[in-house]
């Protein structure tokens, strides 16, 4: 089978178990290109034509909702990266034209409480720094008004217009415990050493993280100096104006064991005036994203008390602004709230939240009645079909969203007197022209304990239910995520591919409740296994499957459960273990989030409780595996690290089972983050296969 074949014929777009208004939707899509499709005879999804995918991100409605502000994202073929520029879509007519004439990046867009202006973050290039601009609407014209050591972040306007509160890291004295004699002149020594006494001092995709504290700063909004209004040798985030602009409430960690007690957030109000700092929660968990309401009666957050287990629902809480009278909303949805934003009234709050492995957009009045209002939020992972994107509403209540289905990433979609519109199609150029896999539903029971689950499948293009197709397996990663009907480069690459694509969201998966999530606290990997094996008979169930032809692959926790899975089965012909985890006593004390394990996965450490540590390991069951296996992995991975690949391939090259290890240059756990990677990525994959078909 050949990797990327063209199909030449007459694509479909499709899609199961829809919502009324997705399905009004995607007739409306479908309708605009069938004349196209039905001219011509289309191509499948191709390697290249990752680098023409465009999406959208953080869609910002204006006050009035006539116009969005958008991040239109896309990758640069010659520099290998993504890039983003900022644009306005007329929502009537759905005109839209570039915010600026820089070409550059740009990112943040937030609007003035009139609508008069949009302040957003500017890079002028590579290696250069971000500052925060403001663009006049009226005038169409931007310019500086800060000068920043440091990357801005979380601008917020103040109610008056005057101010904007930004978040940005504030680098304290390196850590000093010697120091060399002076180099004689003209020597050459080596670079200086490292010192570091902090828990969390690296990052993935970042490397080596400068001592510093992140601070919430107040800048005027026509220009002038900033100013750090947070104190302290803490974290402080998540900037929230008062009513009056006055005062900002924050996000944080005053403790002075917060680098143990990293779990746990409150939230703060500063007084810009004085700088003094008041608590106004005190639970045991994370206290987040507070939000006045515009009446200043109101403080929402999302919090949640910590159960110290694998994944536990976050709550909408609402209390006075001085934190007193607390309450929950939501209490009876048993789904994680999101992102929260109070209506113009004050009558209630709009949020986003998982259901299904779909992301919806709801509101919850102050009286705590709930309605859903949108649906497919998300198409902003490109890659996979993750879960993901954002909305915000205007005065009159018009809500801006990123929707996504099977057949195109995130488009802007408005929300406005119960009716969807689709106001952008950034791809019709492309994926109109491309005859795609459809996507379809399955549920089916777990030979364990019976439990419903949910997964999807693509065809190839040109199905056909009459022949029996390869089955390829892709297992997500978290483990606590989704999957879901999003668009996905790699599943329609390997549906072109020939194969029909099987992806599960097993338990432990997100957005099927607090209970089914935690299934995998000290249980891990599990009866996943047990979901995942039960998806695949019920795959060859349908009939058109070749159960001699089984291959499994995933990426990170989906990379553990290929590991896991083909050390209990030779059922599947080849395997790509991307990004594994292979022994949880290594990787815990290796990777850049190391110190959050004891918690989530295993109770105790790997030294007060080693047989756990290995029990839940793959290499535990290495000694079984006959399965030729591609191993993956970047090398700049600082979340399952190189060596964690390694074991796995180093056991299978001693056990002379089949392997072949592919490093990734430069790559961090985000392979997807270049281009040119991804498609490494998925060729490998496909060429592994390939040879043992």
């Amino acid at each position: 089978m050949p990797l990327f074949t063209p199909t030449l014929s007459r694509g479909s777009l499709g899609g199961h178990s829809r919502t009324v208004f997705a399905a009004a939707l995607c007739a409306l899509v479908s309708s605009q290109v069938s004349i196209a499709q039905d001219s011509q005879e289309l191509q499948s999804f191709q390697a290249l034509d990752i680098f023409e995918i465009e999406w959208a991100l953080n869609p910002q409605i204006s006050p009035d909702g006539e116009q969005v502000v958008y991040r239109r994202m896309g990758f640069d073929i010659m520099q290998d990266r993504r890039r983003g520029n900022l644009w306005l879509v007329d929502v009537d007519s759905q005109a839209q034209r570039k915010l600026s004439s820089f070409e550059g990046n740009e990112a943040s867009a937030v609007w003035s409480p009139d609508g008069a202006r949009i302040a957003y973050v500017r890079t002028a290039g590579e290696g250069e720094g971000s500052e925060i601009y403001v663009h006049w609407l009226a005038e169409g014209q931007s310019a500086r008004v800060s000068r920043l050591p440091e990357t801005p972040a979380d601008i917020q306007w103040s109610p008056d217009g005057k101010q904007l509160a930004f978040v940005m890291d504030v680098k304290t004295e390196a850590l000093k415990i010697a120091s060399r004699p002076p180099m004689p002149e003209g020597a050459s020594w080596a670079a200086k050493p490292r010192l570091t006494d902090r828990m969390y001092h690296e990052r993935d995709g970042s490397g080596y993280l400068e001592a510093a504290f992140s601070h919430v700063f107040v800048v005027p909004a026509d220009g002038g100096t900033a100013r750090q209004v947070t104190q302290g040798d803490f974290h402080h985030r998540e900037p929230s104006w008062g009513a009056e602009s006055r005062s900002i409430t924050v996000s944080g960690n005053r403790s002075p064991d917060w680098q143990h007690d990293y779990r746990n957030t409150e939230l703060y109000r500063v007084i810009l005036k004085t700088g003094e700092t008041t608590p106004l929660t005190m639970s045991d968990g994370p206290d987040r994203h507070p939000t006045l309401s515009p009446n200043g009666k109101h403080l929402a957050w999302l919090g949640a008390t910590d159960k110290k287990q694998a994944f536990q629902v976050t709550r909408l809480r609402i209390a006075n602004p001085d934190g007193s009278s607390t309450r929950e909303l939501l209490g009876d949805l048993d789904r994680s709230v999101k992102a929260i934003e109070w209506a113009a009234d004050s009558s209630g709050l709009y949020f986003q939240y998982d259901d299904k492995g779909r992301t919806k957009v709801a509101f919850v009045s102050l009286n705590d009645k709930m309605k859903n209002l949108a649906d497919n939020l998300g198409g902003t992972s490109i890659g996979r079909p993750y879960a993901g994107g954002s909305f915000s509403v205007s005065d009159s209540g018009v809500v801006a969203y990123t929707h996504t289905r099977p057949e195109y990433p995130a488009d802007i979609a408005i929300y406005k007197r119960n009716k969807l519109s689709l106001i952008t199609r950034l791809n019709a150029d492309l994926l109109d022209q491309r005859n795609l896999g459809e996507t379809r539903e399955i549920w089916w029971k777990s030979s364990y304990d019976q439990r419903d689950i949910q997964g999807w499948m693509v065809l190839p293009p040109n199905f056909d239910p009459r022949k029996k197709y390869p089955l390829l397996v892709e297992n997500h990663g978290g483990p606590i995520l989704n999957y879901g009907e999003r668009f996905s480069p790699e599943m329609q690459l390997f549906a072109a591919a020939g194969y029909v694509v099987f992806y599960p969201n097993a338990r432990g998966s997100t957005s099927y409740g607090e209970e089914f999530a935690n299934l995998l606290y000290h249980n891990y990997p599990g009866q996943d296994y047990d979901d995942t094996m039960s998806g695949v008979d019920a795959m060859i169930d349908e009939g058109f499957i070749d159960p001699e032809q089984l291959y499994v692959t995933g990426g990170s926790a989906g990379g553990i459960m290929t590991a896991w899975i083909i050390g209990k089965t030779d059922r599947f012909r080849a395997a790509a273990a991307i990004k594994p985890v292979m022994n949880w006593y290594s990787k815990t004390l290796n990777a850049d989030n190391w110190y959050n394990y004891y918690h989530t996965r295993i109770p105790g450490t790997p030294w007060t409780n080693p047989d756990d540590y290995l029990k839940f390991s793959p290499i535990s069951l290495v000694g079984n595996v006959n399965t030729p296996t591609l191993v993956m992995v970047g090398l700049d991975d600082l979340r399952t690290p190189p060596s964690q690949a390694k074991q796995l391939y180093h056991a299978l090259k001693y056990r002379k089972v089949p392997t072949t290890l592919v490093e990734l240059p430069g790559a961090s756990h985000f392979i997807a983050k270049k281009p040119s990677q991804l498609i490494d990525k998925i060729s490998h994959i496909l060429g592994w296969f390939e040879r043992y078909q």
